[in-house]
């Protein structure tokens, strides 16, 4: 087997080939898009660059044919629980089930990361943001999301063969629109509603600059800080929203405000993947005419929860339920009258939560309130380098 050091566009594009040779023949694999992968790996693209460095490899065999990749990176703002030092990241991994090509791809990750002066690696993670790229789909092999990590069931086996632990679960909840929720959350609404205090609003696309500015005011208190999530600035989140614009839905999209400031969010996409799925990784010029098409031609049956959050101090007040049935207005033309809640035609079929760490107990528990499922669970591995130190698992957060 020969381990290349990826350093060429040509092996760049092979990087790429990898995922899609070992899932070719799986239904329900969803080729990401190939700017997406190359974007983690561009130093003018990606800003961890600016407090780590990353390397990528290819495996091949002895007859010349890629058999395997990964990625190993070193990140100073990298922000992970527990005791074990300074902890690096291995990610993009995949493999022939092979115990001794994953062994291979795994010590080059582990022999660089030793050089770098880390402790442990966790992976598979992203160079970059946790909300993409991030844990090993273990359980639910369903079509995946929209850049999320999706994998054949074996590689289980491999990282914990190899001396991976699970350091904490990932958990996406997902639910029918059409179904009622429990009796607790009208209840909660009503008796906010009744409050001239509250009100809400959906995102519009017309006048994003006034709804960047209030979620950021309202994700700063809810989530920086909270789980190695950082503040984010007014700027950043315009252009973020401004970059999702072609495919938002502005039906989806809902900010809470009390004597109009904005205390809780909760921000969707429709299920985007169910259109990239055509385009085969592609999104040059043609293919976003094509996706425009496949978008209006194509109906897409389920959104995609991103971030949904209260301020603390309005924490535990049904806040939450009052935001999810505001919401319900127009996802499932809920109509309100004389104190009954009654259901219409809902716009999606389904709704599936990014993920939620088990270590997040609150989260679950809301998420679990609202009647769903576990649609799927990812996990993050630990691999410690001194083989003799006790294991622990993510801290539970109070």
């Amino acid at each position: 087997m020969n381990l290349i050091e990826v350093n060429t566009p040509a092996l760049a594009k092979d990087f790429i080939q990898v995922n899609v040779l070992v899932n070719q023949n799986d239904p329900n694999y969803i080729r990401p898009l190939d700017k997406d992968i190359n974007d983690v790996f561009d130093k003018e693209k990606n800003k961890t660059f600016r407090s780590g460095e990353a390397i990528r490899w290819v495996l091949r065999n002895s007859q010349g044919q890629l058999i395997g990749r990964i990625a190993a990176f070193v990140n100073k703002k990298y922000k992970s629980k527990g005791d074990d030092g300074p902890v690096g990241g291995m990610g993009f991994f995949d493999c022939i089930n092979d115990p001794a090509a994953a062994s291979l791809l795994l010590d080059a990750a582990k022999n660089w990361l030793t050089g770098k002066g880390m402790t442990a690696m966790d992976g598979p993670i992203n160079f970059g943001e946790r909300d993409t790229w991030w844990g090993l789909l273990v359980k639910g092999f369903e079509p995946p999301l929209y850049r999320m990590n999706y994998n054949p069931a074996y590689y289980k086996d491999l990282l914990e063969g190899y001396g991976f632990q699970p350091f904490f679960n990932q958990i996406c909840f997902s639910l029918n629109v059409g179904s009622r929720i429990q009796e607790k959350f009208y209840e909660r609404h009503a008796a906010l509603a009744k409050d001239p205090n509250y009100s809400s609003d959906n995102i519009k696309t017309n006048n994003l600059p006034k709804y960047a500015k209030d979620f950021t005011i309202a994700y700063n208190k809810a989530w920086a800080g909270h789980g190695g999530l950082k503040q984010l600035d007014e700027r950043t989140v315009l252009k973020m929203f401004q970059s999702m614009k072609a495919v938002m839905d502005e039906r989806v999209n809902w900010i809470i405000y009390y004597k109009n400031e904005p205390i809780g969010i909760w921000v969707n996409l429709p299920d985007l993947n169910q259109w990239f799925k055509y385009l085969n990784g592609k999104f040059g010029l043609l293919d976003k005419l094509k996706f425009l098409w496949y978008k209006k031609t194509k109906p897409c049956d389920k959104f995609v929860g991103l971030v949904f959050g209260i301020v603390p101090e309005f924490q535990g007040k049904g806040v939450d339920a009052y935001m999810i049935i505001e919401g319900c207005r127009l996802i499932q033309n809920l109509k309100i009258e004389n104190g009954k809640y009654e259901l219409g035609k809902p716009i999606y079929d389904h709704f599936e939560m990014q993920w939620i760490g088990e270590f997040n107990p609150k989260m679950i528990n809301v998420a679990e309130s609202l009647g769903t499922h576990r649609s799927r669970m990812l996990t993050t591995y630990r691999y410690q380098f001194d083989r003799e130190k006790e294991f622990k698992a993510h801290p539970i957060l109070g």
